[in-house]
Parts: structure tokens; sequence; C-alpha cells
């Protein structure tokens, strides 16, 4: 059938959006992005169309949970039972992401738990109903469809997205893009062929992406070819998880100080009522016309208090400083965020920062780049404020070599909670009916390790080597033989490969050896494995190989075990289970 739609969905950490576009029958219509209301349960009795859709699971029964707006309220009462940040929860690999996991440390029975996967794909179910209602004739499946995730991702964090939208329902042919990328599509589509007198060559340009729970962060750089203007994404950041929510604990954590100052007694970690009421007041005063200061309310449980609840006055200079001061400080360019450890005991849940200091995030990712940008591009709900805004050119602009050069904001997106959901509906429609591109190819490098073969010596293990199979860049759509010497693999077992990742290694190629890399170069990150399965009864234990890598046009990773004697093959799946 006759696709008649694209769809570009944002799955995001705090909220899910759902932009979508018909597809005109000539090639030169623009793209008329519209926003699909999302009905969803907003009280014990009510359901109600809404522009977002909360990233909020609540588990009332092993075979009944509640999604959206009203699980984000019911959050405030019963923590224990609400399920949030499972989209960071898919990079997190010391946990294993296919098992029921979730609410994390809740005293709940293996049945009423959910994996971060199930999780993910239980949110994308309810964009698919409010769709397939709205649309009956056009069944998403059916659909040009667009999925954006974090740049930050690696291979197996956007396998384990793409396993919870096919098991939702998403078309096989979906594609995964990039969310700064997304950002940047949708600037493209608010200025039109305009966007080539603002850009010129040479210009760069940083993607701050800092929403709800995470800041994600991507370099594009303008580029000339045959005389026309084309942009690449030159590099991306880590999955920093730091964010709005970072701010209204913080708050949080300050009102408890005033109540206390009124002999209120209220629980040493900020409740998620409190955290709400919070992020209601810091929205408010982060404003340039914000009034002089506002209630922060809590529900009390004294029979003297009026109404039942308490309140306490934050003021607008004590909040704005609290923000500024603690999430985007003024630094120096070589500052880097600071990775004490409080105990070698740790917790095993989120990898949260140790350092909220974003602006010293920002610095240590150009600084790992040689990178000044032109231009900044804003996304996320926390560059609502404008406050904010300029506080972060202010940062960056201290930074600059040449002070009279002014960086200077990319302007025209007017609502950064849609953004990236528009930004994915226009680029799927790009590559529809033809438009610009951004080029970029994979976001890191990637390697397997190759164990080294030597005598045994006691307490020492023996060296790695890193055999680069994957060049950063490359491109979706595109293989490749990986060149050098064959490597012996055991035939009928479980094989299990050891992978590295890289954001900062621009130059290496494929087929390239490291021996030795510096401590930050390289990230473990989940091992490839297989069972090498042969028809043919071997003499030998082991069968010679050579590597063979594949981007999809999907943007998924893919590595293949060739067996150099035969033509038969194994790929080789990620292993996102956490070890026993």
């Amino acid at each position: 059938m006759t696709q008649k739609y694209v769809i570009g969905i944002d799955l995001g950490t705090t909220n899910c959006v759902l932009v979508y576009a018909p597809l005109g029958e000539e090639s030169g219509e623009e793209c008329q992005a519209q926003l699909l209301p999302i009905s969803q349960q907003v009280d014990a009795n009510t359901w109600e169309e809404r522009s977002t859709l909360p990233s909020f699971l609540y588990v009332e029964s092993p075979q009944k949970w509640i999604v959206g707006e009203y699980a984000r309220r019911l959050s405030e009462k019963q923590p224990q039972r609400t399920i949030h940040s499972a989209k960071s929860w898919l990079c997190n690999g010391r946990v294993d992401r296919l098992s029921a996991i979730l609410p994390w440390g809740a005293e709940l029975s293996e049945e009423e738990k959910c994996s971060p996967v199930e999780v993910s794909e239980r949110y994308l179910k309810h964009l698919i109903a409010a769709w397939e209602e709205a649309f009956p004739e056009a069944p998403i499946s059916q659909q040009c469809v667009v999925l954006t995730v974090p740049a930050s991702f690696d291979a197996s964090a956007r396998e384990l997205t793409h396993q919870a939208a096919m098991r939702a329902g998403l078309p096989e042919d979906m594609i995964l893009l990039e969310e700064p990328q997304a950002a940047i599509y949708s600037w493209l589509h608010s200025h039109g062929d305009h966007w080539r007198k603002i850009l010129k060559k040479g210009d760069s340009i940083l993607i701050c992406d800092v929403g709800g729970g995470t800041t994600d962060l991507s370099l594009i750089i303008v580029e000339e070819e045959e005389g026309e203007l084309r942009l690449r994404r030159q590099a991306v950041g880590n999955h920093l998880l730091v964010g709005g929510d970072n701010m209204d604990l913080a708050l949080a954590y300050h009102a408890t100080t005033l109540f206390e100052a009124q002999k209120i007694k209220v629980e040493r970690w900020p409740s998620a009522a409190l955290q709400h009421s919070c992020r209601v007041v810091k929205e408010k005063l982060l404003n340039v016309e914000a009034p002089e200061s506002l209630p922060v309310t809590l529900l009390g449980r004294g029979s003297k208090l009026v109404g039942g609840t308490v309140g306490v006055e934050m003021s607008r200079n004590m909040v704005q400083k609290l923000i500024l001061d603690g999430f985007f400080p003024m630094c120096k360019k070589t500052d880097r965020p600071h990775r004490d450890r409080m105990s070698g005991f740790r917790e095993i849940g989120l990898s949260y920062e140790a350092d909220a200091g974003i602006t010293k995030h920002i610095a240590a990712f150009l600084q790992d780049h040689e990178v000044f940008p032109k231009y900044v591009l804003y996304n996320g709900g926390v560059f609502q404020s404008e406050l904010l805004r300029q506080r972060l050119l202010d940062v960056i602009q201290t930074w600059s070599d040449l002070p009279q050069e002014k960086i200077l904001p990319l302007e025209g997106v007017h609502d950064l909670d849609f953004a990236v959901a528009k930004g994915a509906a226009f680029y799927g429609y790009a590559k529809k009916k033809g438009g610009i591109r951004i080029r970029g190819g994979t976001a890191r490098a990637y390697y397997v390790g190759i164990e080294t073969s030597g005598p045994a010596i006691p307490g020492i293990p023996r060296p790695i080597h890193a055999l680069c199979v994957a060049p950063m860049g490359m491109e979706e759509g595109t293989e490749a033989d990986v060149p050098g010497e064959e490597i012996g693999v055991v035939v009928g077992e479980k094989e299990r490969f050891r992978i590295f990742s890289s954001s900062t290694r621009k130059d290496d190629k494929i087929g390239d050896v490291l021996e030795y890399w510096g401590e930050e170069e390289l990230q473990d990150t989940d091992s490839l494995e297989a069972i090498l399965e042969t028809e043919e009864q071997n003499k030998s234990s082991y069968v010679p190989i050579k590597f063979h890598c594949r981007v999809t046009e999907l943007g998924l990773f893919e590595l293949w075990c060739c067996s150099t004697s035969d033509e038969q093959k194994w790929k080789l799946e990620f292993n996102v289970r956490s070890e026993s």
C-alpha cells in the first residue's frame, strides 16, 4: 500500500510526542507537519487529549497499568509503583535490560515489574493507538516512521530501541534518527531555503539539548560540495544524566530548609509531590518577567492545617541564582566536570552525573573535539527559559579567543518541546520527496577486543588489542570487509567478543589495530556473541574467520563472522544481559 503519511516520534525521557505530515502527490510540496493530540487518562475517571504523553508508567497490577499524565500524577503519591526514565535504562550496561527490573528497587513481584524495553514498548503502543484512532484508514505499520534516539546511544541501546519499536507494531523499515539532528531538521524546516543565507562554509553549530532527564550534545559543520552547502554531523557527546529533573530536586532540597525554618518536618529525600510543586515554580520564576516570589505548597497531615496544605515562599532571585550557578556556572574553557566518588560502594542504579554543571560538560566536549562553535542551537524544555538560553551564550562567549566575534543562537524554533518530533517528520519527508540531508553516519567508531597470544604470567592478564571494525562516520546502507589476520573462533559453543566504542577517535580506519589507548578514548559497551553452528564435521575445534561490518539503512550496526574456508557466516548479537 502507498504510504500516505510520514510520522516523527520523539520517545522522550520525560515526554513522548508524535508529529505527522501528509505525503502529497507533488515532489515540490512543502512539508505540513502537524501535532497529534494524544488521548490519555488524566485522573481517576477522566480521559483527555494532550499534546504530549508524559513518559511515566504506573503499575496498578500485573495485568493493568496506566501510561501518561495520570501515571505522572500518581508518582507523587506512590513512587514505588511508578516507572520513569526508562529510556536512560536502555543504555545502562550494568543491568539486564530485557528483564523485569523496573521500578528499580521497588518491593513488587516480578510479574508487576517491567523491563526497560517493555516500558518503551508500552509508550509506543499508546502512541500507535492514538494514531490509529485518529487515522483508522492509514495503519501506522504502512506509513513512513522516523523514531528518534539520543545521539549518545551506543549500538546496543539503539538495537534495544529498535526491538521495542518492532514489538509495539511500528513498520520494519522504520528509521532511527539522532535527536540533535532532528532538532536541526526542525530549524531547517522553519527557515526553508533561507538557511543557506544564514550559514556559510566552515561554520560549526553546537546543538545543546537539555531535557527533563538528560543532556545531549552534538556538533554540526557546514561544508561545500559542488557549489552547494551541506551539513555534516561531526561529533556527539556522552549520555549525560543531568537535566531539568535535577533542577527540580535541587529546589526541593532548598524548600525543605524553608519548611524546617517554620518548624514543619518534611522527608529528608524530597517527595515527588514536592519536586512537582518546585517544577511549576521554577518554570514561572525563570521567565524574564517573573514575579518576585511564588509559593511552594505541600500536602499536610496535621488537623490544624488550613485546607490540608502548607506552603513557603520561594523568591525569584534565589531560584535564578540556584539554577544558574548550580547548573550553568561560569567556568573556563579548560574546566572539566569533577568525577569525585563519595564511596567505593555504590548502588547499581542509573549513572547520574557527579557534577551538575552542564557548562562544564560542554567545555569538556568542545575540548575533546577541539572546536569552538559559531552558532548554538537550543533544544529541550529547559531552554524554554530565555534566561538560561542567554546564560549559556554568555558562558561560551568567554571561551572565545576572538571576543569580538560573537557566538550566535540559531533562532526560529518556537516550541522546543515539539522540535525533535517535528524535525523527525521533516527528515522523513525530505527522504521521500528530496531535500537537505545531514551527513554523518555512525556517531562512534567500534572496535573488537582481540586477546593476544603468548605465555601465561601469574596475575597478569594477556594484553587486549582493539581492532577497528567500523570507523566513525560510516554511512547508513554501507558495508565492508574488515582487513587483517584471520581469527579462530570455537564451533558449536557460545563465543563472546569484547567490544569498545569511541566518540573521539575520528581518524581510525577499518582494520586499524590499537595496542594502547587512553582511559577515556575507548569505552566498554555490551559484548557481542554468537553460537557458530556448522553443518560440517570439522576436525579442528575452531573455524578461521574474518569480520564483515554493516550499517543498515535503519541506522543499526551489524557485525558478521565470515568463514575464510567456505561461505558460512554468522551474525553477532549484542548481549545486553548483565553478568551473573
